[in-house]
């Protein structure tokens, strides 16, 4: 298996302290804190470890603090309902004694039902995208040193845009994007890690997307996840082409709102995604006074 999915796994792998009650690693990425979808996944997994036979249909996250990336993070779960179709489970991640998310998950047996579906935009396939990685190393002697350590990073996943945003530019577009993406190698057959796994790379490339029509670059922002849901369809793989499309329909208040569909490759349904996120532009847009995210 490539080493950095291996990676990745072990880091999802918790450590089981008591009944209810987990330990995980955390991942420096390049960023000033720990990244939100590996405390989203960690979270997840935690939550999953404490039911049988049923898989996640949604959940529901708030980022609280920043994580940090030198500190483990305890998971603490809370075995709210176990009723006859559906499992319910709230997550706390605590760090330092204090609360870096909160996150409560649903669980259901597998039964029959009404089934339709939003069909999948047009897109280009990815063979003839380039990936992200590529692209941003091509910006590297442009970016300030604490931004090159992020781009240097080298992910366990391929993310190969329709059409790359260049983060230098400060030209205004349409805020919405397509990203096709999927992890480096073969996964077994394990629907629960699957969603684990999207759970994780969800967080990417949502709350930038509300920055488009504006005309910045993410360089001169703090932007920071407040909360995050997921709703899981169908089941999916993650070791397969999934196209992430994402809209914005709204940015207000220091806040930019996102949402994502994800498509597999025959344009199957697999999950949708939304996001509200702390957008502040350093050196023009204040916070009020003694407010801080």
């Amino acid at each position: 298996m490539d080493r950095r999915l291996a990676e990745l796994l072990n880091l999802l792998d918790l450590e089981r302290l008591e009944d209810n009650l987990f330990r995980g690693q955390s991942r420096d990425i390049g960023a000033p804190q720990v990244f939100g979808g590996q405390v989203l996944g960690q979270a997840l997994v935690a939550a999953s470890r404490t039911v049988d036979g049923r898989l996640v249909h949604s959940l529901h996250a708030y980022f609280l603090r920043r994580g940090d990336v030198n500190a483990p993070i305890v998971f603490e779960v809370d075995r709210s309902r176990d009723g006859g179709s559906f499992t319910s489970r709230r997550v706390v991640a605590i760090q330092h004694g204090l609360p870096i998310l909160t996150m409560s998950a649903s669980f259901q047996t597998g039964e029959p039902g009404m089934d339709h579906q939003a069909p999948m935009p047009e897109a280009p396939p990815p063979e003839g995208l380039r990936d992200l990685g590529e692209i941003n190393a091509e910006m590297l002697d442009r970016v300030p040193d604490k931004v090159r350590c992020y781009f240097q990073h080298q992910q366990p996943f391929e993310f190969r845009p329709v059409n790359p945003s260049n983060y230098l530019d400060r030209v205004k577009s349409a805020p919405s994007k397509q990203v096709w993406f999927r992890v480096l190698d073969r996964l077994p057959d394990d629907q629960p890690l699957h969603r684990c796994l999207l759970a994780y790379i969800s967080d990417y490339h949502l709350l930038d997307t509300a920055t488009l029509p504006h005309g910045v670059s993410f360089l001169q922002l703090q932007m920071a996840s407040i909360d995050h849901a997921i709703w899981f369809h169908r089941d999916l793989r993650v070791d397969e082409w999934l196209l992430y499309v994402i809209d914005s329909p709204s940015a207000s208040g220091a806040r930019g709102f996102g949402r994502g569909a994800i498509y597999s490759r025959n344009g199957t349904l697999v999950a949708s995604v939304a996001q509200e996120g702390l957008i502040r532009q350093h050196s023009e847009w204040k916070s009020p006074a003694g407010q801080q995210k």
